[in-house]
């Protein structure tokens, strides 16, 4: 019989996922029909469209795998669904994040400016250098999901001798060898991170340097390239932060097999993941123009302040 407090995290977990599902599919209507009247699509607007698909994904199997743990623990914990759960899970997150860092990245090379050769040069082949990114980001992604191969080995060895209890040096080999590489996983974290930080300290630094240059030639801050710069900031900065905070969540999922009580841990720990996908996208609506406004006139043609079919003052 399912308790109070499973009963609080699938409610939580439901919620969250109607959220970020909503969100998401938002974010790719909007971008789906331009593209199909228009027939042209930015590489922002690539990035987004993409990252919100994926993260629809993501929130898929993320509660697939909250409703396994709940009400079917043995098949959960049984070697190929969770093989296929985690592979899944691991290529769609690990991509996702990628996208998401070049976005930060392309946002960085439009909006910044400085005069050093090598930021110059990407600068200029910002278009090629994205391509190259996006190739690189699915290689990576490709490569994260590879490396879970041995660690599946291990995972059942670890089981199989735990089932036994037979408990001998060879087992703690195990164990100890199965944290070393489980630990060593969450390093395929770290080039995005990196990658993220660098973009905004670099849009700090110009936004810093424009601000300055503003303020001595006697006019307003508050141009458009400063507000460009502030937007940007905006998104990578939440991303940084709720990537920290997905990470944390990834943590005790993770080492949720570890930890007293298990199916606890692992509960705190998906409802915590689905906090990323959903929030990010949201942030990533507010901070696009063409989504902002179809969103505010979504907002506004259900309180019944604008009529459907009218622009209203935002599009004047």
């Amino acid at each position: 019989m399912m308790g109070l407090t499973e009963g609080v995290f699938l409610i939580l977990s439901g919620t969250q996922f109607t959220l970020g599902i909503l969100v998401n599919c938002f974010i790719d209507l909007v971008n789906g029909s331009s593209w199909f009247k228009t027939k042209r699509m930015s590489l922002s607007d690539f990035i987004i469209t993409t990252l919100a698909l994926l993260r629809i994904i993501l929130l898929c199997i993320i509660l697939t795998d909250s409703f396994l743990i709940e009400f079917s623990p043995n098949t959960h914990d049984s070697g190929i669904i969770m093989q296929i759960i985690d592979v899944s899970w691991t290529f769609t997150n690990h991509l996702s994040i990628w996208l998401a860092t070049c976005l930060g990245v392309l946002y960085c090379l439009k909006i910044a400016s400085f005069s050093h050769p090598t930021f110059l040069w990407l600068k200029w082949r910002v278009s090629r250098v994205m391509v190259w990114m996006l190739l690189g980001a699915l290689l990576l992604s490709c490569g994260s999901t590879a490396s879970l191969i041995n660690e599946f080995k291990l995972y059942s060895v670890f089981r199989g001798i735990e089932a036994t209890r037979n408990v001998t040096e060879h087992f703690r080999k195990k164990r100890s060898e199965y944290y070393l590489i489980h630990v060593l996983g969450t390093l395929w974290y770290l080039p995005p991170l990196i990658v993220s930080l660098a973009s905004y300290s670099l849009l700090i630094f110009s936004l810093g340097r424009h601000t300055r240059q503003m303020l001595q030639n006697g006019t307003s801050s508050r141009d458009p390239t400063t507000e460009a710069h502030k937007r940007a900031i905006r998104i990578i900065l939440s991303f940084f932060f709720l990537f920290l905070l997905y990470f944390l969540a990834f943590l005790i999922a993770s080492f949720g097999n570890f930890l007293p009580k298990t199916k606890m841990a692992k509960m705190i720990g998906e409802v915590m993941t689905m906090f990323y996908p959903a929030g990010h996208s949201f942030i990533l609506i507010l901070g696009n123009s063409k989504l902002k406004q179809t969103f505010v006139v979504m907002l506004r043609c259900e309180s019944g302040h604008l009529k459907p079919g009218s622009k209203g003052p935002i599009f004047s």
